[in-house]
């Protein structure tokens, strides 16, 4: 699939089996649970379906469009991974590497002050030791005590005043030892800054978003008529989302910090697991390169590396059944996961609403971009989702 392919028409791309699809897009919408959604599903390398539906801007009275832009959060992640990964292609950068030769000043230790050495591919896989702030204790942490920053709030500074201020704060366990969601990822952006001489935005243009003809996707927003409005679950329906906005995705937790307005600050620093905008079809037209081993992106052997569990015999309590790659979780056990999808399929989120996953057995990917955190991502509209996809095959 080319990133800008001009959309089919809903006659052109519904497929019979797969109407299931968008009557459950169309039920979650009319139910209040979602504000509006794009819903798209490639099987075979062929356009199967595509959902259009409700509101980018319900105040506004903005219909959804397949254009529509969107706040990507950890959709960004396993972006920034490949780049990170054509840099490995290059022989720019080695997966098994200390990153202390890449940022010399990026030296966090253990608890008990011992010197802990992490690697790349500690990175790309998120057992580095590393956490989150806004997966602290109610009330925060040391993260928000340090005041890192998780990449979605106002934060002032650079990315690498950020970063420094991370390595301050003890690693949350041995790196290699455990498993744990965390801002490996912006991190790697500062590796791949130093390693590639360019900006994070820079590199990912050039690695990424240019190979694919990905014009819509970046860190800055390309059209800001085009970006949806950012909604949180309340009752009796999502309600948009204020300037600055905490909420907690298991309760708790310290909650992320959400400043919908960042995206238009050209002054926040690029965050690689967090902070990068884009569309359904130019995320889509990445995962079809990836899955199809087309080496626009990545050679096929670093992309099976990436789809590889580099997490086996670690547990990652958010997701039972799944292990993790080198950008996103990998699919051990469908019975642990509860879910009809097959053995090694990736699959990760966005906390602004977002959800896709990417069964290769099946030759297939589904992108469903929403605007409503955290009902996109991992309410009920994500197993509905997947439920009708897979009845539908």
């Amino acid at each position: 699939m080319q990133a800008q392919t001009d959309f089919l028409t809903a006659a052109d791309v519904a497929q019979p089996e797969l109407a299931g699809v968008g009557a459950v897009v169309e039920r979650s919408i009319q139910a209040g649970r979602l504000v509006g959604s794009v819903v798209l599903a490639m099987r075979d390398g062929r356009l199967v379906h595509q959902s259009v539906h409700g509101m980018a801007d319900r105040e506004a009275g903005m219909p959804m469009r397949p254009d529509t832009l969107f706040r990507l959060a950890s959709v960004s992640k396993p972006m920034v991974s490949a780049a990170a990964l054509a840099l490995v292609g290059q022989g720019a950068l080695m997966l098994d590497q200390a990153i202390t030769g890449i940022l010399p000043w990026f030296q966090p230790r253990l608890a008990d002050g011992a010197v802990a050495t992490i690697t790349l591919r500690q990175l790309l896989s998120h057992t580095a030791g590393l956490g989150y702030g806004f997966l602290e204790r109610e009330g925060g942490g040391p993260y928000q005590a340090a005041g890192v920053s998780d990449g979605m709030d106002e934060a002032s500074g650079s990315l690498e005043e950020n970063m420094r201020r991370l390595a301050d704060v003890p690693l949350l366990y041995p790196p290699g030892r455990a498993w744990g969601y965390s801002l490996a990822t912006d991190v790697l952006g500062a590796v791949i800054e130093r390693a590639s001489g360019l900006s994070l935005p820079a590199a990912l243009a050039r690695w990424v978003a240019q190979p694919l003809g990905l014009r819509d996707t970046s860190f800055a927003v390309v059209d800001p008529a085009r970006l949806a409005a950012a909604y949180v679950d309340a009752e009796p329906r999502p309600r948009r989302m204020a300037d600055l906005e905490t909420a907690s995705v298991f309760p708790g937790t310290a909650g992320l910090r959400f400043a919908p307005r960042r995206a238009f600050d050209a002054q926040a620093f690029p965050s690689g697991g967090s902070g990068m905008i884009g569309t359904a079809p130019d995320f889509l037209a990445f995962l079809e390169s990836l899955r199809a081993n087309d080496e626009r992106v990545l050679p096929s052997w670093l992309v099976r590396e990436m789809a590889r569990d580099q997490a086996a015999g670690l547990m990652l309590p958010p997701w039972p059944g799944r292990g993790f790659g080198l950008g996103f979780t990998v699919l051990r056990n469908p019975q642990a996961a509860d879910t009809p999808e097959s053995v090694g399929s990736w699959r990760l989120g966005g906390a602004y609403g977002h959800a896709w996953f990417v069964d290769p057995a099946r030759a297939l990917s589904v992108v469903a971009f929403t605007n409503t955190a955290f009902e996109g991502m991992s309410g009920r509209f994500t197993v509905d989702l997947c439920e009708a996809v897979y009845a539908a095959l």
